[in-house]
């Protein structure tokens, strides 16, 4: 082997291994996020204070329905008002009306959708808690009048 694509080899392996224990370091990691900072010394948005809008007709509303899906799992259908799901912005400040939603199922998160149907394919079989609150684009939960934005849908599952 050449010299000069050895010690390129070389030197890719040792540069790209010390970058990478200088970004864990500083708490850069590979999901895109940095856990050095930010909500409660890690990637908790729960941790975050919510966004509490005003009561009115501008306010934002949220309903959601779970339909047994014909061929497999099950359909999630979030219905909003005064609210624009906005993919484009996730993870960016927070511009009022928009957002996205976040999916829990009997409690721990399952998703976070941008749009107002969601696929689920598979829940655990019993009785299943589907809860669905509505965030900014910065991930704080939205609540009006200091009542989030979340709601619940109670199933049966009896399927596994």
């Amino acid at each position: 082997m050449d010299r000069k694509i050895f010690m390129l080899l070389i030197g890719l392996v040792f540069g790209g291994g010390i970058g990478f224990l200088v970004a864990a370091g500083n708490g850069v990691t590979l999901d895109g996020h940095d856990h050095a900072t930010g909500h409660g010394g890690g990637h908790d948005h729960t941790a975050m204070v919510p966004i509490v809008l005003p009561a009115g007709d501008t306010a934002p509303t949220l309903a959601a329905k779970v339909l047994k899906d014909p061929v497999s799992g099950w359909n999630l259908h979030v219905e909003t008002t005064n609210f624009r799901f906005a993919p484009e912005n996730a993870s960016t400040p927070d511009v009022a009306g928009e957002g996205h939603a976040h999916v829990y199922v009997n409690g721990e998160k399952l998703a976070r959708i941008y749009a107002n149907w969601y696929h689920i394919d598979h829940l655990p079989k019993g009785d299943v808690m589907i809860e669905v609150a509505l965030n900014s684009n910065d991930h704080r939960e939205l609540a009006v009048a200091n009542t989030p934005l979340r709601v619940g849908v109670k199933i049966e599952n009896l399927n596994d």
